[in-house]
């Protein structure tokens, strides 16, 4: 079974505080995977940064979507549905201390299709936690993205070569749930 995570597509990433340019053209393709993946029953998980004060992250990045704040919630295009589940984060990985393993197992869910911000910090932590809990994961090219197109690429380059991450596309995912 698989299920579809948005990572990070929140008001901070694209429109506040580390805003990624890049990240306005893949909305819709993220849209069209999440509207689908609701007809067709398949589960959709949000995993989302939301720092504390004291968190190391901030170090690097400086604050940005913090917890309880507008940067911290997922942009208008993308809300959250009652039927999706909604995780905090406080670290690159949707797995480190969120309870997603949990969640996942619990809906019986092999595959993971990754979707979101940034192809090379928290698409590929996440995607290293799920390549170590044994999960297969999709990576739909034109739902994700980086900063840069460097960043973006090698970011691909590196899921698809250390963690077998099947590289494809938005309509292609699609089409095979519509059979």
């Amino acid at each position: 079974m698989e299920a579809v995570v948005v990572i990070d597509m929140l008001e901070d990433f694209v429109t506040g505080e580390l805003k990624c340019e890049r990240a306005d053209k893949i909305i819709p393709n993220i849209r069209k995977l999440v509207e689908t993946a609701r007809k067709k029953h398949i589960h959709v998980i949000y995993s989302n940064d939301a720092h504390l004060p004291t968190d190391f992250e901030l170090k690097k990045w400086g604050k940005h979507a913090m917890k309880g704040t507008k940067g911290a919630e997922v942009i208008f295009q993308l809300k959250p549905s009652k039927e999706d589940t909604v995780l905090e984060k406080r670290a690159y990985s949707g797995f480190f201390e969120t309870g997603l393993d949990s969640v996942l197992r619990n809906l019986k869910v092999d595959t993971l299709i990754l979707t979101g911000l940034h192809t090379n910090m928290c698409v590929r932590h996440t995607a290293a936690d799920a390549f170590f809990r044994g999960y297969r994961i999709i990576i739909p090219q034109d739902a994700t993205e980086a900063f840069t197109e460097k960043d973006y690429k090698e970011g691909l380059e590196y899921l698809k070569n250390v963690y077998n991450a099947e590289i494809t596309e938005t309509d292609k995912i699609v089409k095979r749930w519509e059979k």
